[in-house]
């Protein structure tokens, strides 16, 4: 069984963001980059299906430029058996990078994808449900709870209301919540083994995809900053500030 794992290069979740003093993005000189969380727990959990017996291969891939290749050798690291990058230096939207994965199923013939469920730099939610309908799979998003049973794959879904769980027939399409697993660290033999690991390069082109921006950014801003809280010596005047001050009642 081949499980192709998506994973994306973003900002290090420990790190203060910035806006460009021209608000046309958000400054990422001389920030640390890392994989995103979700990934790494998508990471984590086909090592786990290949440490079962369940996987036989796994293969790593990435969109973004060549300095993402140091989240690929992370993934390799980790377990990974192979990595394929889509080399590109453009700002690639959910759409563009859903077209981009399906090219690469289509060659690779995974019977399991697993994602993230959203990158937390642009924080869409959208690629693993993109890619799930432009491959034609089934897909179980939101995922606390992978099992692989055969030719089916049960997932438990995270919803508002509690659990749901699915039953999906493989090839199928996975993304990962924060509760799937708790991910490992790479052991420093496993990292000066992922060196030696097959590491392809394609590029949109060859994957037959238009990467031309369909969306624009006018601005990015820095939130508000938030107010601070205060002390009420009773129920009466919280009421009162809530519905006098506040207005939410």
């Amino acid at each position: 069984m081949k499980v192709l794992v998506a994973v994306k290069r973003v900002i290090d979740y420990n790190v203060k963001v910035r806006v460009k003093p021209d608000n046309t993005g958000v400054d990422l000189s001389n920030v640390k980059m890392a994989m995103n969380p979700f990934c790494e727990i998508a990471v984590e959990e086909a090592v786990r299906l290949k440490e079962k017996g369940v996987a036989t291969e796994i293969v790593a891939v990435t969109i973004g430029s060549k300095v993402s290749q140091e989240q690929l050798r992370t993934a390799l690291a980790l377990g990974a058996d192979r990595a394929i990058q889509v080399e590109t230096d453009e700002d690639v939207q959910s759409l563009d990078a859903a077209k981009m994965l399906k090219a690469v199923v289509d060659k690779e013939q995974p019977n399991l994808v697993i994602m993230g469920k959203q990158s937390i730099d642009t924080d869409n939610n959208q690629t693993g449900q993109m890619l799930a309908q432009l491959a034609g799979m089934p897909q179980g998003t939101f995922a606390s709870e992978v099992d692989v049973e055969g030719e089916k794959v049960k997932v438990t879904r995270e919803i508002d209301g509690g659990l749901m769980t699915v039953s999906l027939n493989l090839p199928a399409v996975v993304t990962t919540d924060l509760r799937l697993n708790e991910p490992r660290y790479a052991s420093l033999p496993n990292i000066m083994k992922a060196k030696k690991k097959p590491l392809e390069t394609v590029s949109p082109a060859d994957l037959g995809v238009d990467i031309a921006p369909r969306l624009k950014t006018l601005k990015v801003e820095e939130p508000q900053p938030r107010q601070p809280g205060i002390k009420v010596e009773s129920v009466e005047e919280l009421v009162d500030k809530l519905k006098n001050e506040a207005k939410v009642i």
